[in-house]
């Protein structure tokens, strides 16, 4: 592993200007050496870790870092920067860049070593070390550990941290023996802590960490807490939970600890091990940039006897407080995008049934009496009805699920309960989707305030199990079913009977504007808000539901059709993983998954997203025109035999597939003529910006939507 980072990955002097430019200086060094396989796919995925979340943290360090396929073995490049670049770090650019590559496949010990480096980045004394290096051998070797392993003091600033120490038995969740064996970066010298008098009893925190690729904010987030939690006399145990695996801390553990801290940017598992204390949830930065202020935060809620509900555990993450400047629409559209999540498999399950049972048996089949009471087994309408009845039930869960699971976004179980009370309530007023979502928020509220609330320890215990369901189901069902719930299923009926009466000019408005909806995120939140509004309609199906359901599902597929159909008629224009990418766009498109798109507009965002939106509106609005209906929530072209005037649809689809096709091709056309020869741009721009905005070296960075 002393090969990670060699002197030919270190680049003292970089000249690059952006971030991705940054990236793609320091890729060009990997492929170089044969560590990266495909540029253009490394960056892709180097990208979409960013758009996940800005690498840039306090101190001037930027983290650029992803696992990919593209990578042969794990690589570490580093770049130092004169006058900064912004990696979106609050204090400003950073001058140290680091762009970590880990393959797939990763094991234990590659990772181990790349989260020791993340460990040593919180070192001021490693860090100034690397400021003042003056050669790339030299940087090498002190980013390997090697002058730490040096036996007598230096005087240069890296050697003031005092020599390494053995590991802890307490080590970091990821490191396994295999990693302990393999020569991985040395971690820094810790101060002993001050020894504290038998009488005073330490207040005990356990934390989890954990980010998207588990390689770098992980570890930067767990060596913050604990240098925080010495500072403050506190003890802290974080279970860091990285993309190898993780560690579970000993339940004992656990169970002496007085608080907790979740600083985690993807769900934290097993996370009832932690349930019934006081907790502070956050993202995984907030753990790297402002530790003190979580210790003493969930140091108050522990004085105060606080228990606070933990945040959901599907979210990235779906916290009660959020990130410092979080607005209420953030936190809202989370939330809403909680229970639209945990419903849509009960939307396909359902849907499809249903729709299976129209295909055998006929659009009579819903009159079929029960198959409980009545079933033939040699009936080919008996199995319709079976299939009809149980995507009925599925269909049934819907308010509730959605309910639900918008209140465990919000306060974790136990916002269950009273979440789908207040969805089933929904449907027996009559309520609807509406009557679900506000079920939902209303629930996530009143079991949010009662967390707040002072309980004495004694019934700290059935807090979660007994007093919060119990009073909040009360609070939401007086709530839903004597002062709000009459209103919505007012306001629910008109929207019904609006959609029941779309024709004409009406009718091809809506439709584009589900088209664009779709095609503006490709899967993303506003995608999921149009396709949430058409699957409503599904509950109590009229002519114009259909109509909506048709062209939400058509303008759904145009996206990745159309960059099936780009790359297969002008295959120059895009790199070769684009154009691998191209093939399994086809399926994709045709299962109606808008996603296959989100490789093209994250590598091309100002071209991609505006050519798939206009396809996707002229497919909304044919569809629309043509008055094709479609009974099914999903399932692409295998559930033609299901829409009405299916000819038609298919039409629509491929003129909106033809017009983002030939609009992409365009763009991209222009963009290639309006430039100089790209090798020849490569070597002489270092990987700056060209003149229409993209990232030199070729364009092949990738830009982040």
């Amino acid at each position: 592993m002393s090969d990670m980072i060699t002197a030919d990955l270190v680049d003292l002097d970089l000249a690059a200007e952006t971030k991705e430019a940054a990236a793609c200086s320091l890729a060009e060094r990997m492929v170089t050496l044969g560590r990266v396989t495909d540029l253009d796919g490394f960056l892709a995925d180097v990208a979409a870790r960013e758009a996940q979340m800005p690498t840039g943290l306090d101190g001037g360090i930027g983290i650029p870092h992803c696992r990919s396929a593209h990578v042969s073995e794990p690589t570490l490049a580093f770049g130092r920067s004169a006058r900064g670049i912004d990696f979106g770090a609050p204090d400003g650019p950073a001058d140290l860049i680091f762009l970590i590559a880990a393959p797939a496949g990763a094991d234990d010990a590659h990772l181990t070593i790349l989260s020791a480096l993340a460990r040593r980045l919180m070192n001021e004394d490693f860090t100034t070390a690397l400021r003042t290096a003056t050669d790339a051998t030299a940087a090498a070797s002190l980013i390997r550990g090697e002058e730490a392993a040096q036996p007598e003091p230096q005087p240069e600033p890296a050697a003031s941290a005092g020599p390494a120490v053995p590991a802890e038995p307490e080590a970091p969740a990821e490191e396994s023996p295999a990693a302990e064996e393999s020569p991985a970066i040395p971690p820094v010298a810790e101060e002993p802590e001050e020894p504290t008098k038998p009488a005073d009893r330490v207040f005990r925190i356990v934390a989890v960490t954990s980010c998207p690729t588990g390689i770098a904010h992980t570890y930067m987030a767990a060596e913050a807490l604990e240098q925080a939690g010495q500072q403050a006399g506190v003890e802290v145990v974080v279970e860091p939970q990285g993309s190898a695996g993780f560690n579970r801390l000993d339940p004992a553990v656990i169970a002496a600890a007085d608080a907790v801290i979740f600083a985690h940017d993807v769900p934290v598992r097993e996370k009832e091990r932690f349930a019934g204390k006081p907790t502070v949830d956050v993202g995984v930065k907030a753990g790297i940039n402002r530790p003190a202020e979580l210790i003493a935060e969930v140091r108050g809620k522990a004085e105060r006897g606080e228990i606070t509900g933990t945040a959901s555990a599907h979210a990235s993450p779906v916290d009660n407080a959020g990130e410092p400047g979080e607005g209420y629409g953030t936190k809202l559209r989370k939330w809403l995008m909680s229970g639209v999540s945990y419903m849509v498999p009960f939307v396909a399950a359902g849907g499809l049934l249903i729709a299976l049972g129209f295909a055998i048996g006929g659009y009579t089949i819903n009159k079929a009496p029960s198959v409980a009471e009545h079933f033939i087994w040699t009936d080919h309408t008996s199995w319709a009805a079976l299939l009809f009845q149980v995507g009925g039930l599925a269909f049934s869960f819907l308010v509730p699920v959605l309910a639900g699971y918008i209140a465990y976004g919000m306060a974790d179980r136990p916002g269950l309960v009273p979440g789908f009370v207040g969805g089933s309530i929904a449907l027996t007023i009559n309520a609807g989707f509406l009557g679900g979502l506000a079920a939902g928020l209303i629930a996530g509220g009143t079991v949010m305030a009662i967390q707040k609330l002072r309980v004495p320890a004694p019934l700290r215990g059935i807090m979660p199990v007994v007093v919060i369901p119990l009073i909040s189901s009360a609070i939401v069902g007086f709530l839903m079913f004597l002062v709000v719930g009459k209103p919505i299923a007012s306001l629910q009926k008109a929207l019904t009977d609006w959609l029941s009466g779309l024709s004409g000019a009406n009718a091809i408005i809506l439709g584009v504007i589900l088209g664009l909806m779709m095609c503006f995120d490709l899967g993303g939140p506003l995608n999921k808000v149009a396709y949430a509004f058409a699957v409503g309609g599904l509950a109590n199906p009229n002519e114009g539901s259909l109509k909506v359901m048709a062209a939400v599902m058509a303008a759904g597929m145009v996206p990745p059709l159309a960059m099936a159909l780009a790359t297969t008629v002008r295959g120059r224009l895009f790199t070769r993983t684009e154009r691998e990418n191209g093939k399994a766009a086809w399926v994709l498109g045709a299962s109606f998954i808008t996603e296959g798109a989100i490789p093209f507009a994250a590598a091309d965002p100002l071209r991609v997203i505006p050519s798939a939106m206009a396809g996707g509106a002229v497919t909304g609005g044919l569809s629309m025109l043509f008055e094709c209906t479609l009974r099914a929530p999903h399932g692409g072209i295998f559930v033609i035999p299901l829409i009405g005037n299916p000819f038609l649809y298919l039409i629509a689809i491929a003129a909106g597939t033809a017009v983002s096709a030939g609009l992409v091709i365009l763009l991209k056309g222009a963009r290639k003529t309006g430039r100089p020869d790209q090798a020849a741009e490569a070597g002489t721009t270092g990987g700056g910006i060209t003149g229409d905005g993209r990232a030199g070296a070729d364009a092949k960075v990738p830009v982040a939507v």
